[in-house]
Formats: C-alpha cells, sequence, structure tokens
C-alpha cells in the first residue's frame, strides 16, 4: 500500500537527516579546535521500484540515504601566537607525527619541548622530521625533531678567512718584531680560540717586499704564548701574498704556522689563512685580496674557532628549520620539520585527537621538506585555527531542522490518512 511506503520513506528522512545533524553538530563543536577540519553530509536517494517493473517505466521513490561524510580539506585562518613551537602549514601537507597506534598526520601544530628536548603534540606524540649531521646540514634521515644537548664544546680556530686590499703605493719596509707597528706597511686584529675555548689576539703585520709580493705575518703578545713574556711580541705565523701586474692575487704561499698558546692549550695549534681563491688555484682574482693604489684595508674576515657555550634560544624558518642559537654568537641548524604530502587529502581517515591516519583512498605519506614539490610552508608563532564557518553551520542547522520537521509531516500526514482508512471499515 503506498501510504505504509510513505511510512517508510518518511523514517529514512528522518534518519538521514538526523545524521546530517550530527555533522554539523560535531563542526560547531569543533569550531575553536585548532587544524579541525569540518565535514559535510552528502545525501542520495535509495533505489527506485518500477511501477511496470521494466526499465523506463513509472517509478517510485523510495526515500533517502546518507551517502558519505565528505571531508572539506580547506586551509583554516592563522592565528598569530608567541611561541616558538606553534607551527602552521601555509599551503598543502600535515605534520607528521609517531603514535603508539602508528604515523598520525595533523595540521595542529601546538607544539611543545618535552623534558627530554623533543617536539611533540599535546599528547606527548613526537613530531618527525629530518635530522642534521655533525656539520649543521639538514639530511634526508628521520627521525623526532630533537633538540640534544644544550651546550656546545669549543672547537678551535681552523680556518682563517680574509678578503682585503693592500696599497701598491707604499714603499717596501723591512719588519722588526720589536717595533711591529712602525715596521709594517698594514696590519689588522682578530679574535681565535684555542681548543680549550680561550680567545686569543692575533694581530696579522703586512709587508710589501718588493712591487708585487707581500708577507704576513701573525704575532701574538707574550702574555699569550706558551713560555712568553707579557709586552714581547712572538711571531707564530707567517706566509707571502703575490700579486699579478692587474693587482690580482697570483699566489698564496704559506710558511710557518704553529700558534704554541699557553694556560692548558695545545701545543702547535695551526690555522690555516686563506686569502682568497688565488689565480695558482684556479681563481680569476674576482673573489679575492687585491693590491691596487688604494689605502690598505679589510673588506671582511671570518674564523671557524669559538668558545663553549649554552643554549640562548632558538627559531624556526620558513623552511620548517630548528636553528638553535648559542650565548657565544653561534648557531646551529638542528632539525627540519618534515612534511607529508597525500594524493587524495579528502580520502584520509580521521582518528581523534587532531589526527588523521592514510587510507587507500588517500594513498600513501610522501614525505619532504617544506616548500618542495608543492608542499606548503611552514611558519613559526602561529596556529592554523579550525575551518569550520560558523555562519554556514547554523544555516545548515536550520534548513536541517525545517527538513526534520518536514518529514515528520509525512509520518504524522500518512498516520492520518491510515486512520481514515480504518475508519471506513467501522
Amino acid at each position: 500500500m503506498g501510504i505504509l511506503r510513505s511510512f517508510n520513506i518518511g523514517v529514512t528522512g528522518l534518519n538521514a537527516v538526523g545524521q546530517g545533524m550530527g555533522v554539523i553538530g560535531d563542526n560547531i563543536a569543533n569550531a575553536g579546535t585548532n587544524g579541525f577540519k569540518s565535514s559535510r553530509a552528502e545525501f542520495q536517494d535509495v533505489l527506485a521500484t518500477s511501477l511496470k517493473g521494466i526499465d523506463g517505466g513509472d517509478q517510485f521513490g523510495a526515500g533517502v540515504k546518507l551517502a558519505h561524510i565528505k571531508s572539506l580539506m580547506s586551509q583554516g585562518d592563522v592565528a598569530r601566537t608567541d611561541n616558538i613551537t606553534d607551527l602552521s602549514m601555509n599551503g598543502d601537507g600535515f605534520f607528521r607525527v609517531k603514535a603508539p597506534f602508528g604515523p598520525g598526520y595533523t595540521r595542529d601544530g601546538s607544539f611543545h619541548f618535552n623534558k627530554t628536548g623533543e617536539l611533540v603534540n599535546s599528547d606527548g606524540f613526537q613530531v618527525i622530521g629530518f635530522k642534521a649531521n655533525a656539520d649543521g646540514r639538514i639530511t634526508t634521515k628521520e627521525g623526532p625533531v630533537k633538540l640534544g644537548s644544550t651546550t656546545i664544546p669549543a672547537h678551535a680556530t681552523e680556518k682563517l678567512s680574509l678578503n682585503m686590499n693592500l696599497d701598491s703605493r707604499v714603499e717596501v719596509k723591512e719588519f722588526n718584531i720589536e717595533d711591529p707597528d712602525a715596521s709594517s706597511n698594514f696590519s689588522n686584529t682578530i679574535t681565535v680560540f684555542d681548543n680549550v675555548g680561550t680567545a686569543r689576539l692575533v694581530t696579522l703585520y703586512y709587508n710589501k717586499t718588493d712591487n708585487n709580493n707581500w708577507t704576513y705575518r701573525g704575532v701574538v703578545d707574550g702574555a699569550d704564548a706558551e713560555g712568553g713574556e707579557a709586552g714581547k711580541f712572538v711571531e707564530m705565523a707567517q706566509g707571502s701574498l703575490i700579486f699579478n701586474n692587474k693587482g690580482q692575487l697570483q699566489e698564496e704561499v704559506e710558511g710557518n704556522n704553529a700558534f704554541n698558546f699557553n694556560k692548558g692549550a695545545a701545543p702547535a695549534q695551526r690555522i690555516q689563512f686563506n686569502f682568497g681563491e688565488s689565480i695558482a688555484e684556479g681563481g680569476e682574482g674576482i673573489d679575492a685580496s687585491t693590491q691596487y693604489g688604494s689605502n690598505s684595508a679589510i673588506a671582511r674576515h671570518n674564523q671557524d674557532g669559538f668558545s663553549a657555550a649554552t643554549l640562548a634560544s632558538m627559531s624556526f624558518n620558513d623552511e620548517g628549520i630548528l636553528t638553535a642559537v648559542y650565548d657565544n654568537g653561534e648557531s646551529r641548524d638542528i632539525s627540519q620539520i618534515a612534511v607529508a604530502k597525500f594524493e587524495n587529502n579528502e580520502g584520509l581517515f580521521k582518528i581523534g585527537k587532531n589526527l588523521f591516519k592514510e587510507s587507500r583512498n588517500s594513498g600513501q605519506a610522501a614525505m619532504g621538506k617544506p616548500g618542495e614539490s608543492g608542499r606548503g610552508e611552514v611558519l613559526s608563532k602561529s596556529i592554523e585555527l579550525s575551518n569550520v564557518d560558523i555562519a554556514n553551520e547554523f544555516v545548515g542547522l536550520m534548513t536541517a531542522q525545517r527538513n526534520f520537521q518536514a518529514n515528520a509531516k509525512t509520518l504524522t500526514t500518512a498516520d492520518q490518512m491510515l486512520q481514515e482508512v480504518l475508519n471506513i471499515k467501522r
């Protein structure tokens, strides 16, 4: 009987609308959940019955059912914070965490460091990244993002690079260690470090020996030299710089080089001097020291030594690289946030705790670095908010309420009609 079918159809409508209300309610409940991705209920009609039992005949609908709950993976708004470990993803991709049940993926970047220095989420799950090697270079080796030691040991100066101009107009001078300032054409003082991290002042004195030849000497005060006497200078290194007629560095010749510092420093510390890539080394004399007709001056210099230090601060850049900054001014890259990319984000399976896991529909996670192959950038001091649109959800809520009332009306009307049929018998 058609009236009884109306009951069944009305019930399917109530069930479907109720399930849709549940989806809307879940969205509204998670409007304040960081990184939450809203869902949308999608419905389809139930297989219809053919009136004549043949294709193309008149058909009766059999109601409605919930066909699919679609995840809406659009990016939520980003809120700024003051917490360095609050991270957001600007673009496609997910953070990966190591959970007891396997890898989980999330857009919620409200992370923090635990007592062992590991970057974790609110449930204590480790955030996965790419580790740096001993030289501070990011590798492709995956592992938990971890600060490691909060101190670094001293590192003796091994390399000293300088870029300068030596004035070609000056006269030849003969160097005298007793009065180095007066007997040299130019000088500059640089701080270097011994193996225990003690800062030492080394003055380099430059003497023109003929038109295109110069010598340099590394001199320290006797107060810093093993067996030396304060106020008396000690020469610990020397070498030669040879220029061509264009004022370009033709060749660099290193002579004696043994820095014997006192106060517990290792003996015969060798420091490699580099005045730029000479023509003899395959250079073009462009990025190297010169001998031009202008005042002698240092363009830049740097050395690779430093004292022992303690962690002072840390930061993440847009590439997701965690950099530790120490109180001696040194910085080291520690790790880089890994970003998971999927063929179909909507196919990911929600597992609670603001996490997704991969499924057959999503495809396997492809791990990579931020900004690489379509992956988004990682922003520090920011959190991605829920992508729930409250206004739209309330509109959907009111629409669902009206649909529910309409389906309920179908039931009450069918009931009244059935009562009329029963009354006919009376």
